[in-house]
């Protein structure tokens, strides 16, 4: 169940935000009508940031090329243009 909080109502109650936070989820603020914040448990935060890989370890984890992939390149030239 996803639980909204109005942005004066979440700062009047913000202790009772974070504990509803760490006791059923994520809790939504919104303001002026539009979702503007979620607050969460750390464990859930860490959990959503934690398994993405570095960014060496996303190229080395791209599929590797044989010794018999060929790049085609484009054979005709680009038109020329009068300036």
């Amino acid at each position: 169940m996803k639980t909204t909080w109005k942005f004066q109502d979440a700062r009047s109650q913000f202790s009772k935000v974070v504990e509803n936070a760490l006791k059923n989820g994520p809790q939504y603020v919104t303001r002026r009508g539009a979702e503007t914040v979620v607050i969460m448990s750390i464990q859930e935060y860490e959990a959503l940031t934690s398994n993405k890989p570095t960014f060496k370890e996303f190229l080395l984890g791209c599929p590797k090329m044989d010794e018999h992939f060929n790049i085609e390149r484009q054979k005709d030239y680009p038109g020329s243009i009068d300036l």
